[in-house]
Order: C-alpha cells, then sequence, then structure tokens
C-alpha cells in the first residue's frame, strides 16, 4: 500500500470526478481553500496528462461557483508547487484554489510574487 496521503485520502470530498477529487485544505491560508487533487499518483503539473490538466480547470471553475455561493471571497489565488526548490512537500500533484478576502493582508499587490517576498513589490 502507497504511503501517499493524497492516495490514501480518508477525508470528506467536496468535489469529485472520475479523475480528480477536491477537499478542504487541512492547514488553510483563508477561509475555503481547497486542493484540486487526482485519484492517479502524478508527481506534479509537468507529469500530467493533457485530459487531467483539462479536467483540473474544468474542476477550478466548478469550485469557484461552489465557494462564490459559500464564502463570498473577493478574489482568488491558484498555486501549484512543482518541485523541492518551489516548495512542494507532498509528491503527489494538488492544486490550491484560495479564496481571499479584502483586507487578508495588508496590501495584496504582486499577489503569487510574494513566494519571494523581496520580488513581490515591483
Amino acid at each position: 500500500m502507497s504511503k501517499c496521503i493524497f492516495c490514501n485520502i480518508e477525508q470528506e470530498k467536496i468535489y469529485e470526478t472520475s479523475l480528480l477529487y477536491a477537499i478542504y485544505d487541512k492547514y488553510p491560508v483563508t477561509k475555503g481553500h481547497v486542493l484540486i487533487i487526482p485519484k492517479q499518483h502524478v508527481k506534479d503539473y509537468f507529469d500530467a496528462s493533457d485530459l487531467l490538466r483539462q479536467e483540473i480547470n474544468i474542476t477550478i471553475i466548478k469550485l469557484k461557483e461552489i465557494l462564490d455561493k459559500k464564502y463570498s471571497p473577493d478574489g482568488y489565488n491558484i498555486g501549484i508547487n512543482n518541485g523541492v526548490t518551489a516548495g512542494q512537500t507532498i509528491f503527489h500533484l494538488h492544486v490550491h484554489l484560495i479564496p481571499r478576502y479584502k483586507g487578508d493582508v495588508k496590501d495584496p499587490t504582486g499577489g503569487v510574487r510574494g513566494v519571494i517576498p523581496n520580488n513581490q513589490k515591483y
């Protein structure tokens, strides 16, 4: 049996297709933070098939609709960590869909550029 936590998930799924499922992140950045996870073990986004990447994109839109109704966020960040240097700690592809709310950070300018704080402002 695989030791991959996403291959053996026992958490309630909030959305599911034949290729993937979505769960709320156990350590959410904001209220409604969701993970989109392929059912098949795929190391990262670049190892995913075109079909799986297409299904991920469709799922992002579906989950946005669900989160809009439930939490009414003001924006979203979509993130994928690919490789150790990029911060990947679970080597099973997963996409973060993170609702954003006015005032959740003092100045959101630069968005995902904040992964390297000195380069966030431009």
